[in-house]
């Protein structure tokens, strides 16, 4: 097997094993880099000299038996939002487009204490603020599956960098569906960790009270051992939570015997392709033949999801995203009047389109007359989702349904239609708002050759039940990587 085909943990034993090293996996997989980032655009910056000393440092402690964890000397790629000290961090905007932080993020640092070795950073739609990975200031990303295609977004260079081998596993963030649609479109496999789960310092915020940074990787054993690194408490982070059991690896059994497993009726009506609903209900027939109970069932307030979702997290947008101005740090504008003329020139040339809309979104849905019309309403609205959970976790110790209505858009398509662009999250947004755990799992390719992606959805703080059914499904089904070489199916 050629080494860019094994999963982050299979390449981690064979580096204990001594049948490679971190080295020769680094090489192989920035020569793939090299090969195909013309084609995919996965990447904003590779920092290929650095990744290659890195891993003689990181083999030399294998070696010695300094670092023996699944992850030593496993090549990784992490968003372009997620600060790392020394590389510059540009959340594919403009006006970050010269910034270098002065540290490192808690979650890219976990990973390089594991043994992790970072390959760069990845493309994603500016700022976190969009679907499809074609609002970066650096390019569009292109699936690889079919590069005529999005990847999805806003962490589509993530998954578009496992799917195409130019990483073995990679972070995302997940504001309202960026590590799971993504994940989907590309087929690969990303998880949303409950929120508070991994630590949100150094990560450049987007919707404070929805972000939360999680694994991309070609199986659900690398997010699960992914996430073990992860979650870890912060107190550098006010919403981190101590976790008192964090060894997700545990639940990778194939056994859902007596699990009860709810499908929202409300995911399987109009505007779901007919191939992605048919992908639904053959792992839901599967996972009934493995002796799960799975029933559909009535979830309700799905509709008000979407608007909910855009009123809250563009509140917080244009709260988090004023202190960009071009006075400490990033683009300043070269001819102004003054220091308001500053201000505005340059945020306007600093600013992509789908940015400026949510800011401006988020100011009006602010501004006096407004607040308790649509803000204060939007929160109410998330209290109520949040309960329609609760109650389905009664009953059920998963639900399952799509990740997205459909496969990966050509491009171009989405950013016609804004507002189309938005529905297309509805099936991710709501386990944000209520604060859950979600995965998006591969299964199934339509009839254009585009993987398919099913999502599953836990209570808060049960991952494991997640990892546990995703886990179970996948190893009912044979699954292939799109064929790089080729530039695509």
């Amino acid at each position: 097997m050629d080494i860019l085909d094994l999963t982050a943990i299979r390449l981690g034993e064979k580096i204990k094993k001594r049948e490679l090293t971190a080295v020769e996996a680094t090489k192989a997989v920035l020569e793939q880099i090299s090969s195909n980032e013309d084609a995919y655009n996965c990447y904003v910056t590779v920092e290929a000299e650095k990744a290659v000393e890195r891993a003689e440092q990181v083999q030399e402690k294998i070696s010695t038996g300094e670092l023996n964890g699944p992850l030593a000397g496993v090549p990784v790629a992490i968003k372009d939002n997620i600060c790392t000290e020394g590389t510059r961090t540009t959340c594919s905007s403009r006006i970050l487009g010269d910034f270098v932080p002065t540290y490192t993020a808690t979650a890219a640092a976990a990973l390089e204490a594991a043994g992790a070795i970072v390959l760069g950073k990845t493309n994603m739609d500016e700022f976190a603020m969009g679907s499809t990975t074609e609002t970066s200031y650096y390019g569009v990303t292109k699936n690889p599956w079919n590069p005529e295609h999005v990847p999805g977004g806003s962490s589509g260079g993530s998954c578009a960098a496992v799917a195409a081998r130019e990483a073995f596993c990679a972070l995302g963030s997940d504001t309202g569906g960026s590590i799971r649609q993504p994940s989907s479109f590309c087929g690969v496999t990303g998880l949303k960790p409950t929120y508070g789960t991994v630590s949100r310092y150094g990560l450049i915020a987007y919707g404070s009270s929805l972000d939360q940074i999680g694994p991309v990787a070609k199986d659900v054993a690398d997010c699960a051992a992914l996430l073990e690194v992860l979650a870890v408490h912060d107190p550098k982070d006010s919403t981190s939570v101590q976790r008192e059991e964090t060894d997700f690896t545990a639940a990778l059994v194939q056994d859902v015997k007596g699990m009860r497993i709810g499908i929202p009726k409300d995911y399987l009506g109009e505007g779901l392709d007919p191939q992605v609903r048919a992908a639904v209900e053959q792992a839901a027939k599967v996972l009934k033949e493995q002796g799960a109970v799975v029933e559909e069932f009535d979830l309700s307030l799905v509709e008000y999801a979407i608007p909910a979702y855009y009123v809250i997290a563009s509140a917080e947008a244009s709260s988090n995203l004023s202190r960009f101005d071009g006075v400490k740090y990033g683009y300043r504008t070269e001819d102004y009047e003054g220091l308001h003329n500053m201000y505005k020139k340059t945020r306007s040339e600093g600013f992509g389109e789908e940015v400026k809309r949510r800011i401006m979104l988020g100011s009006f849905v602010l501004s006096s007359g407004y607040y308790d019309a649509y803000y204060l309403k939007a929160l109410r609205t998330k209290a109520l989702i949040k309960q329609a959970f609760d109650r389905a976790f009664e009953k059920y110790d998963v639900l399952l349904g799509p990740t997205a209505p459909t496969t990966a858009p050509r491009l171009g398509e989405s950013l016609k239609d804004p507002l189309q662009m938005y529905l297309g999250d509805i099936y991710t947004v709501s386990v944000n708002l209520a604060g859950l755990p979600g995965m998006s799992v591969p299964y199934g390719i339509d009839e254009k050759g585009l993987p398919i992606g099913v999502q599953f959805i836990g209570d808060a703080f049960q991952e494991k039940k997640v990892i546990r059914a995703g886990y179970a499904l996948e190893q009912t089904r044979e699954w292939q990587m799109p064929d790089t070489k080729k530039g695509g199916r």
